[in-house]
């Protein structure tokens, strides 16, 4: 009966790992003022009719911190880049040298850092939602089972304790997050 439990335990704290991850995943879209290749994560590429990351086209790399350099495989692919960048509406503005697409990622106004958090805060919602979630079915799935009441108490408290501290940890990557998007 213990492995029942344990299978359960075991099902939401991954689920609430995986929230964690998506966190992390959706963070590294935000920009924080300083350039990075993976501002340039959700641009997709037509690459001979098929929608492909840009990172599977062309070299994207950050000379600076203020810089961000595409150099495509295939020069002849400048044109179809350079055209996704700018469908990604990421609000860069790509300039093309015939060679490499070059983005100069401006400095972040107090307004945009402001708007970039609250989109911080609201991914974190989410995250935080999703282990929430997690806990919600976890502990129908211990209600169903044919077990002591004492066996089910245990059980919710320990994931009442993998909830508490996957939503600690959601909001320490926010806070880390919201230093970086404030940080001039």
């Amino acid at each position: 009966m213990n492995e029942e439990i344990d299978f359960i335990v075991d099902t939401a704290k991954e689920a609430m790992i995986n929230a964690l991850k998506h966190l992390e995943k959706q963070f590294s879209n935000i920009r924080a003022g300083k350039a990075s290749p993976a501002m340039l994560g959700s641009v997709m590429v037509d690459y001979y009719g098929s929608q492909t990351p840009l990172s599977q086209v062309a070299n994207v790399n950050t000379p600076d911190g203020r810089t961000i350099t595409v150099q495509p495989w295939e020069k002849s692919m400048l044109h179809e880049i350079e055209k996704a960048i700018m469908i990604a509406n990421l609000g860069f503005n790509p300039m093309n040298n015939g060679e490499t697409i070059i983005i100069n990622v401006p400095p972040l106004t107090e307004e945009r850092r402001r708007e970039l958090g609250k989109q911080a805060k609201n991914e974190a919602e989410d995250a935080k939602i999703g282990i929430r979630n997690a806990r919600k079915d976890a502990n129908n799935e211990i209600k169903k089972l044919d077990i002591s009441e004492d066996l089910q108490k245990n059980a919710e408290f320990d994931v009442q304790n993998l909830t508490d501290s996957h939503v600690k940890k959601a909001e320490d990557l926010l806070a880390i997050k919201d230093k970086e998007i404030m940080t001039v």
